[in-house]
């Protein structure tokens, strides 16, 4: 299968903006951003299901970050908007085994990218 490849991170000033991109395929029905910051548990920012589960997203981003994907590029993305020195950290595009329904547990999310780094200056 191929891999799972993120771009679009950098170096941003608090209130800005930035887009992940991550290469996917219409056979991952599951999708996820997930994020690490140093000393800090992995976190789950947002979710996007193909089967019926809603999109779902980390309290502490609701309102300011948007997954959205396109099967015809065959890519996810996370719009990041109103970006704060907390979001600082590696983001992971993840996906569930192809052609695999899922109920939304992070553990389903088997197949991790590389990670993209996001930093956010005061």
């Amino acid at each position: 299968q191929e891999p799972l490849v993120e771009s679009g991170g950098g170096l941003v000033q608090a209130g800005g903006s930035l887009r992940l991109s991550c290469t996917s395929s219409p056979t991952h029905y599951c999708l996820a951003w997930f994020r690490q910051a140093p000393e800090k548990e992995r976190e789950r920012v947002a979710a996007i299901y193909t089967g019926g589960l809603p999109t779902s997203y980390a309290d502490s981003v609701k309102g300011r970050f948007t997954i959205s994907r396109n099967n015809a590029k065959n890519t996810l993305f996370l719009q990041m908007n109103s970006l704060i020195p907390d979001d600082t950290a590696i983001y992971y595009c993840a996906a569930a085994q192809p052609w695999k329904y899922c109920g939304g547990r992070d553990d389903e999310f088997t197949i991790v990218g590389r990670g993209t780094q996001v930093t956010v200056s005061p």
